[in-house]
């Protein structure tokens, strides 16, 4: 498995977890099985198997389903809690909704769980204003591409020299904590 593959379930909560957002998606999209088994390349017992529980999964089976899904892999992770605590957030941030729909190409491949971080963001003093809310998407956009741009050097052969320099940053962080 490679640094920048998803942690496949092993432990049986976490396959649950999967298996809750998988049938999550299913009913957010309106899918069946059978249009979930022909976007994802899997077979429709695999598919099952996820839904239900009881299968283990490689991180390239996660993978193959999330890009299926149209989502990005983590969601596949997101708790209920979380989903929960974003309904909250969303009904109490309205203006970033707002801001979503004027300034749709800012969010263009954004996850739910990208949306339910902005919507949980606060100003100084309160709720987000437009301009608070730009910001903080334009910070993330930079944040996810540095992330993006990590994954692709973590997967060449200067994938030890980046995790060495990483490890370097975060110590040196965390001595001034």
């Amino acid at each position: 498995m490679s640094a920048a593959a998803p942690v496949a379930p092993s432990h049986p909560a976490t396959a649950r977890v999967v298996a809750h957002n998988l049938r999550r998606l299913m009913a957010l999209y309106s899918l069946t099985y059978d249009e979930v088994v022909e976007a994802s390349g899997l077979d429709q017992r695999t598919v099952r198997a996820i839904a239900r529980a009881e299968k283990n999964t490689h991180a390239r089976t996660l993978r193959q389903l999330a890009e299926g899904l149209g989502v990005a892999v983590e969601e596949l992770f997101v708790d209920a809690g979380s989903i929960a605590a974003a309904g909250f957030d969303e009904a109490t941030n309205p203006i970033v909704s707002q801001v979503i729909e004027s300034h749709a190409w800012l969010f263009e491949g954004w996850s739910a769980a990208d949306f339910a971080e902005l919507h949980s963001r606060f100003g100084h003093g309160g709720e987000l204003n437009e301009q608070g809310t730009i910001r903080a998407a334009e910070a993330m956009n930079r944040k996810r591409e540095v992330v993006h741009q990590a994954r692709v050097v973590l997967e060449s052969t200067d994938g030890p020299l980046l995790e060495e320099f990483v490890r370097m940053l975060y110590d040196r962080v965390r001595k001034t904590e």
